[in-house]
């Protein structure tokens, strides 16, 4: 007795290859998140051998901290003018380790406060200026010919015109909120970066799978997108650490020439506040001296931060430890 087998349809798909297609799926992001967690932890043992970077990274996170808890540490009436709790120009004591402003304010107060304008300052107008330099550099690096050409000339004269100078033509000519502030720094100092990250690109496109993946029918925005921009990830990252420290230099210059935000505190504008109110002929030191200090260990973590990324990144750098 024989059985005869059912007519299969022949239109009929068979759903054996597409169950199976969800768990290759899943099993290739699994194994892409797994690739970078180890890519992170292996950053991470390079980094901890570098004692400058570790001593930058803690400094910053100490900072960074107490700039986000400012309302719980110092009080959100830190910045007022008519509440303030002592008298002008008190030296340090028990009471007010830093001493008071002109207006009878705590500077340790304002210091606290001063952190989180010129941390964001920093930040946003670094991610700014890296995000344009990278863009620049990608692309020229990529399409050549007259584009790169025209596109690195705008660059060079970048490069030689004084940054400062173009920040405060910016600043004097916008709004002074901290908007224009960050947008004044971030378009003015972009070409080194984009310089940096434009060798780099030449450097990767001449490497054959480029060229594989161009024969496969690649376009321009998938090549820089999948296969350019990775590979000039780590020197855009070792570039905005850098690039932060300068940023906050340029903030407490412009907040020193008046040309801030005049409604935030700022450590360029406690300078600027102590220089209108005459602490330095005056021999008021403790108005000048916090602020400018924290300017300076700021600019060095981010700098110390920057050099063991970098070095990180690129061990043939060979930076000291």
């Amino acid at each position: 007795m024989t059985t005869e087998s059912a007519p299969t349809d022949p239109t009929q798909a068979d759903p054996v290859p597409a169950a199976a297609a969800v768990p290759a799926a899943k099993s290739a992001r699994s194994l892409a998140w797994t690739r970078r967690r180890h890519s992170a932890a292996r950053f991470w043992r390079e980094y901890r051998t570098h004692r400058a970077g570790l001593v930058g990274l803690a400094v910053l996170v100490l900072i960074a901290l107490a700039a986000v808890f400012a309302p719980l540490l110092v009080g959100s009436d830190a910045q007022s003018v008519t509440g303030a709790p002592g008298d002008p120009m008190e030296s340090p004591s028990a009471e007010f380790p830093l001493g008071t402003d002109q207006f009878g304010r705590d500077l340790l107060g304002l210091l606290v406060w001063g952190a989180r304008m010129s941390l964001t300052v920093g930040l946003l107008a670094a991610v700014l200026s890296v995000a344009i330099g990278t863009l620049v550099g990608i692309t020229a690096g990529h399409f050549k010919g007259w584009y790169a050409t025209v596109i690195m000339r705008i660059t060079d004269w970048f490069l030689v015109m004084p940054t400062l100078v173009l920040a405060i033509a910016l600043a004097a000519v916008m709004s002074g909120t901290i908007w224009t502030i960050i947008l004044a720094i971030g378009v003015t100092t972009w070409p080194t970066t984009a310089r940096l990250v434009r060798a780099q690109t030449l450097a990767v496109e001449s490497r054959p799978y480029i060229e594989r993946a161009q024969a496969l029918g690649g376009g321009h925005g998938h090549i820089m997108a999948r296969h350019v921009l990775p590979n000039v990830m780590p020197l855009v990252l070792a570039q905005t650490t850098l690039v932060i420290s300068g940023a906050i230099l340029t903030e407490a210059t412009l907040a020193f020439l008046g040309l801030g935000d005049p409604t935030s505190v700022s450590w360029g504008g406690l300078l600027q506040d102590a220089r209108e109110a005459g602490a330095v002929s005056a021999g008021h030191w403790w108005y000048l001296a916090p602020p400018g200090l924290a300017i300076a260990v700021v600019a060095l973590a981010f700098t110390l931060c920057g050099r063991a990324v970098e070095s990180v990144l690129n061990p043939r750098l060979g930076a000291s430890r």
